[in-house]
């Protein structure tokens, strides 16, 4: 018996399912139709307005998954819509590679210690401060001027301001994630870079963040692959729809809806 309790304790010890709530481990045939929903919903968010990580994260957690092992599974999504979005700005030939790559050299040394700080803090310090995230990236989100393009000249990104800003981009960007993209913009658009050349610089520098957070938040067993993946094949659809829907309802009635529905959630999860 001694040794069957030892080799269970093992086992659970090492097994990452044994993190949280073991009835997770099955997928669950009504959490993951939402999941699919839901990351349609953040992919059009994400197209046509920004931040749908702030509307991805909560549903994570009311639907069982503790607030860390959320914000890990999120970026399976936030991968898997980054993926095709990086080749795309490629294909048309707006990605300023050297560039790109020389600023995301900080923002993945700011993802080692936001990884770590996220998966480290507490459960009830987690759900207070993406709650204050989400009210202010709503704001952020309602106030935000819409797209236009910018001509001016391209600072470097090896200068000391671009350097510490991205370092901050990544530390905040491996702590949360959600609602990186608009500093990133306007990080990007402060240097020089129209929005069109901005937005591929955001997606390349999202991407190569979140791989890295990915691998951080694995290693640590706080990602739940079942979730992570319904989630980023919503993810990937909703994009697809999204510049469609941006077209047809307008970029303001988007914004609008975005900020009711991220107020909503952020003071529900305060609350819970």
């Amino acid at each position: 018996m001694c040794l069957d309790k030892r080799v269970d304790h093992q086992y659970q010890q090492f097994n990452p399912l044994y993190r949280y709530n073991t009835a997770l481990i099955v997928p669950d045939l009504i959490a993951l139709p939402i999941l699919l929903a839901t990351g349609f919903a953040a992919g059009v968010l994400n197209v046509v307005a920004g931040g749908g990580s702030f509307f991805t994260l909560p549903i994570l957690i009311f639907l069982g998954l503790p607030a860390t092992v959320a914000n890990g599974t999120n970026r399976i999504g936030i991968l898997m819509q980054s993926v095709p979005a990086v080749w795309g700005f490629h294909r048309f030939k707006v990605m300023n590679w050297q560039w790109a790559l020389i600023a995301s050299v900080p923002a993945l040394i700011g993802v080692l210690l936001g990884a770590w700080i996220a998966i480290h803090v507490n459960e009830e310090t987690f759900r207070r401060i993406l709650s204050i995230a989400m009210l202010i990236g709503a704001a952020g989100i309602f106030l935000a001027p819409n797209p236009v393009l910018g001509t001016k000249n391209l600072r470097s990104s090896r200068s000391l301001p671009i350097v510490i800003s991205f370092f901050l981009v990544g530390l905040y960007g491996g702590f949360l994630q959600a609602g990186v993209g608009f500093v990133i913009l306007t990080i990007t658009t402060w240097c020089g870079l129209d929005l069109v050349r901005g937005n591929a610089v955001k997606v390349l520098i999202n991407f190569l963040m979140t791989s890295l957070a990915l691998l951080i938040f694995t290693s640590q067993a706080q990602v739940n692959w079942a979730f992570g993946i319904s989630l980023g094949i919503g993810n990937f659809l909703g994009g697809e729809v999204g510049v469609r829907l941006a077209v047809l309802k307008g970029h303001d009635w988007i914004k609008g809806i975005v900020t009711i529905t991220v107020i909503i959630l952020a003071i529900s999860l305060w609350l819970t």
